[in-house]
């Protein structure tokens, strides 16, 4: 049994395989962030977290998988130490990683990475022969998981993974690639055991005297007419959570695992369209998607007291955490009657 290499699919095949093979034919887009398929762009949304990206689905779909070693463009290596690098840029700025090589420089410093709480496999739970094992880096499927023999033993991606200025690789170990492809086959610095079944979610009574209060983190961008705001908690209980979406200001109430809770009151910078807007729910954070009242830059995400100085309303390109790259004045209309009455 062969496996199909196509990005997407992925899938196990034999020459007698029926199924379809759906994969993406286009190449991985890396923006301020936000990670999405040159293909299917305008399909699939672009998403923060790589696992999220993995699984998003494929959009061409053809009769036959093939087991064949993906084909990149060679570029002939300078007998120097420096390698060449070409990068396509999007009208709007994006850049796109295909089948280039990359200037070789001094190694920036990577992030330190944060303490890393890695989940056990509960051996009490039965696994089906042909389950995929979980863990990054590592393609075994379930044979055994116990003792030292074939299969049983796990070799994977203990961190995250990291893409910075076109390099890719993990957090956990130094190898960067630059192709996709090759970020894929980065073999596990890591040795261990399989996690096949995490263990369940603990079910619990939530009562007022014993519930926590928590704080999470926030994170937010911001386009033309929306702002982008993530709340980095995981495990969220969708069933039990509300988000209320008002002109002036965002309610959140999250539930998540050990009787901890999440209660918090955006006081926005600007006005939003309540009926617009609308939020997701991840495995690691909740999404909002606020529908701007009109095209005004936010400065900051929250209303404030605290004097801003001089700041002038600008638009520019969205990251993660604002806006950023200022280029063109966007104002109301009662400011910009205000701005031409200035002027004359």
């Amino acid at each position: 049994m062969s496996r199909c290499t196509r990005k997407g699919c992925g899938k196990d095949f034999t020459s007698t395989s029926t199924d379809k093979c759906i994969f993406h034919p286009g190449e991985p887009v890396f923006h301020e962030g936000l990670k999405s398929w040159s293909c299917c762009q305008n399909v699939n949304k672009s998403v923060l977290d790589f696992d999220e990206f993995m699984n998003l689905p494929g959009c061409t779909e053809t009769d036959l998988h093939t087991s064949a070693t993906p084909q990149a463009e060679s570029t002939p290596k300078p007998p120097s130490t420096a390698n060449l690098t070409t990068i396509e840029k999007t009208v709007d700025g994006k850049e796109t990683y295909g089948t280039t090589l990359q200037r070789s420089t001094t190694p920036a410093s990577a992030p330190v990475a944060a303490p890393i709480v890695e989940e056990e496999d509960d051996l009490t739970i039965q696994v089906s022969v042909g389950t995929p094992c979980r863990r990054k880096g590592c393609e075994t499927k379930f044979i055994n998981r116990i003792g030292d023999e074939e299969g049983a033993v796990c070799i994977y991606h203990p961190a995250p993974p990291i893409f910075r200025e076109g390099s890719k690789g993990y957090l956990c170990c130094k190898r960067r690639v630059l192709e996709f492809d090759e970020f894929l086959k980065i073999k596990g610095c890591k040795k261990g055991r399989h996690l096949f079944s995490p263990p369940p979610e603990l079910k619990v009574t939530f009562k007022k005297d014993t519930e926590e209060l928590v704080t999470c983190r926030v994170d937010h961008y911001q386009t033309i007419e929306q702002v982008h705001v993530s709340i980095f908690a995981k495990q969220v209980d969708k069933d039990r959570s509300t988000v209320q979406f008002f002109e002036s200001e965002v309610t959140l109430d999250l539930f998540l695992p050990g009787s901890k809770r999440f209660k918090h009151t955006l006081n926005l910078f600007g006005p939003i369209d309540p009926t617009r807007s609308h939020f997701s729910v991840f495995g690691t954070k909740v999404e909002l998607h606020l529908q701007k009242s009109d095209t005004r830059s936010w400065t900051i995400l929250e209303k404030t007291n605290r004097d801003l100085g001089n700041i002038s309303l600008t638009f520019g390109v969205g990251g993660r955490t604002g806006t950023v790259g200022a280029k063109d004045i966007v104002l109301d209309p009662s400011n910009g009657a205000r701005d031409l009455n200035s002027s004359t």
